[in-house]
Formats: C-alpha cells, sequence, structure tokens
C-alpha cells in the first residue's frame, strides 16, 4: 500500500501539469518602428504556422496558446521592413520565458531594437539590438 505523502505527491504533480497545459499565454508584437513604417512578421512553432502579418506603425499582431507538459513550448518569428533585411528571434521560450512573462509575453519592437515585457517587474527589458 502507498503512503499518504506519496498519494499526495502524485496529485500534487498532475494539478500542475493540468494548470500548465490548461493555462493560455497571450504572445504579442507591437510595432513603434515610428515614421509610417509597417513590418512583416511571420511567426510560428513547431506545430502551428500562424502566417505572414503585415503590422502597420502602432500596430499589434498577438495569439495564445498553450505550454506543453514538458516545457519545450517555442515560438519564432521573422520580422523585416523596408531597408532592412530581417532578424529572427524568439517570441515564447519556456525555457527563457516561464518565470518573465508567465501568461503575457509582449514584445515592442523600436528603432533602437526589441523590448520585451518582463511581467514580474512591470518594465519593458532591451532584449535585441538590430545587426549592422
Amino acid at each position: 500500500m502507498r503512503s499518504p505523502s506519496f498519494l499526495f505527491m502524485a496529485l500534487a504533480v498532475l494539478a500542475l501539469c493540468e494548470a500548465a497545459v490548461l493555462e493560455k499565454v497571450h504572445t504579442s508584437v507591437t510595432n513603434r518602428l515610428g515614421s509610417g513604417k509597417s513590418i512583416i512578421l511571420h511567426c510560428q512553432s513547431k506545430d502551428t504556422d500562424l502566417g505572414e502579418h503585415t503590422v502597420a506603425d502602432g500596430g499589434e499582431f498577438g495569439w495564445e496558446f498553450s505550454v506543453n507538459v514538458i516545457g519545450t513550448t517555442l515560438f519564432y518569428c521573422d520580422v523585416s521592413w523596408e531597408n532592412f533585411g530581417g532578424f529572427h528571434f524568439d517570441a515564447y521560450s519556456f525555457q527563457r520565458d516561464w518565470g518573465r512573462c508567465e501568461s503575457r509575453c509582449l514584445w515592442l519592437i523600436s528603432k533602437e531594437g526589441m523590448y520585451g515585457w518582463n511581467q514580474n517587474t512591470g518594465f519593458w527589458e532591451f532584449m535585441y539590438s538590430w545587426p549592422n
């Protein structure tokens, strides 16, 4: 017969796994380049291609998903605009983001680079510089 503490631990692990699968993560990319410049954004995961989107200056593209139980969820994007060849970045990586943006992973594209919202601190953090 198994001990009550083993059963409690098993139930706790199952509850955590269920919460991780059921809780949705909202991710969005906002264009703040200015000067009326639109961006071309293409985001996808291993299983889901969100397609290519033109995001106007001041506009945003967003989506929701559930993280997988084994902690390997990854969404990545390619972004480009007029006179800029392009940049590849991870919009959501469970290994990087589970503590930084558990339910809201927000990105801001600006002239100087990309900022990511830190849900814990409530501040935008400079994450990526544009290549020269």
